[in-house]
């Protein structure tokens, strides 16, 4: 592997917090991903279902995981089916987990091949007296291919008709959204190498300088440091275009006294990172734009005291729009008036700040947890306020990585530059 999974005891753990969610008598059946095609005999870069990943570790198709706490035979409770190895594969494809490797991976005492998958969910399902299925049911899914999570619910719908199906999407919401030790190093990890990639092209950066080519310098960093790449489409966003908020061309140039916002982070072990750095082209910030970007990094670190165990989302980004508000009269973006005489539905600091401050982030960038409950420790969130002035050709965004903790935050960014200060001197060299 590129990358150094986690321990098999974090997998055994993340196993039976799911084994102790489920009702008696349930049965959990979590499919693989797709290798999803492209054109001709092409195929896209395969990323492993974050169920599964979370649960087992095994990060290659054709798997699938049934977790089945009160089966008969305790060799039944937990079986990883696996696509069968062979030399013929290892020639073509490379080489896959075998039993053994499995095993040591995940903590699973029964592997089998995928070929026995349909026998042994025979004997499963009549001793089960309900399924739980995964479904994709995060708040931004927009996609029209059918998943291998959904063809396999068909499947089952068709072949077990009378048996009662539940989501499996609340429960591995919750589990997921609080991190394990493991799971957070992993993440510090992704953080380190996105400052490393930061750090590179700092010195790279000068007016004349194409968006794709500073693209370029972060995935060389990221690649030589054990990461498979972005953990989502960058954004290398110069001038006017770091006012578009998912602008992704990154095909301009960069030009002497523009401001360039950086949304990147890069991945490892599947685990994301998320930031974002706004900086001079040339190395020095004019004072407006040391005036705005101040602005923007004092709510940013309001921000961050504010998100504890406790909180609500929803009250946090109220309180977020409020801290903003202020800072915009300063800069003579907004007059009181206008937040005076505001509609509260459409509060005024929404023209300069249009999105939200925080969101889940783990195995994916936007990852899953529960919003309608309380902040709890463990929990790890970005911070990303920023001020949008189209007038003045000007975007500027900052963004860190936060693990909450019980007594307040670990910012896994923190060693990421984003004083003026020390942008200016390390651009300067």
């Amino acid at each position: 592997m590129r990358y150094q999974p986690l321990s098999d005891s974090t997998y055994i753990h993340h196993r039976k917090k799911l084994a102790n969610a489920l009702p008696s008598g349930a049965l959990a059946i979590v499919n693989s991903n797709d290798i999803m095609p492209t054109n001709g005999d092409g195929t896209m870069s395969f990323r492993q279902n974050s169920d599964l990943l979370y649960l087992s570790g095994v990060d290659q198709e054709e798997s699938v995981l049934a977790i089945f706490p009160e089966a008969t035979n305790p060799a039944h409770r937990e079986i990883l089916f696996l696509k069968k190895t062979s030399p013929e594969i290892a020639i073509w494809e490379g080489d896959k987990l075998d039993k053994e490797q499995a095993t040591a991976l995940t903590g699973i005492k029964t592997v089998q091949w995928l070929e026995n998958f349909e026998p042994m969910l025979k004997l499963l399902m009549s001793e089960a007296t309900e399924v739980f299925l995964p479904s994709n049911e995060h708040t931004r899914r927009s996609n029209e291919v059918e998943t291998r999570e959904e063809r396999f619910q068909k499947w089952m719908y068709e072949n077990y008709p009378l048996h009662h199906y539940s989501r499996l999407a609340p429960i591995m919401h919750r589990l997921r959204a609080v991190k394990s030790t493991e799971e957070i190093e992993q993440m510090r990890n992704a953080c380190e190498i996105t400052e490393a990639g930061l750090r590179r092209v700092l010195k790279f950066i000068k007016p004349g300088v194409k968006e794709n080519e500073i693209e370029a310098e972060y995935m060389h960093e990221f690649l030589r440091r054990g990461s498979r790449g972005f953990a989502y489409s960058p954004i290398i966003a110069s001038g006017f275009s770091a006012c578009v908020l998912h602008y992704i061309e990154n095909n301009q140039t960069c030009n002497d006294g523009d401001l360039l916002l950086m949304d990147v982070g890069a991945e490892y072990g599947n685990y994301a990172s998320d930031m974002t750095r706004t900086i001079p082209v040339n190395g020095k910030f004019t004072d407006r734009q040391k005036e705005v970007y101040s602005a923007v990094l004092r709510v940013m670190k309001e921000s961050m005291k504010m998100l504890r165990p406790g909180v609500m989302l929803a009250d946090y980004h109220k309180k977020v729009g409020k801290l903003m508000e202020p800072e915009l009269v300063q800069l003579g973006l907004l007059k009181q008036d206008d937040i005076d005489n505001q509609n509260p539905e459409s509060p005024a600091y929404k023209k300069f700040f249009m999105h939200g401050t925080s969101h889940f982030i783990g195995l994916d960038v936007h990852d899953v947890g529960l919003w309608h409950e309380p902040i709890e420790a463990g929990m790890v969130f970005t911070v990303e306020p920023g001020i949008y002035i189209r007038e003045e050709n000007m975007g500027i965004r900052l963004e860190n990585d936060i693990v909450i903790t019980e007594s307040g935050y670990d910012d896994l960014m923190g060693n990421i530059p984003i004083e003026i200060e020390e942008i200016e001197q390390i651009m300067q060299g």
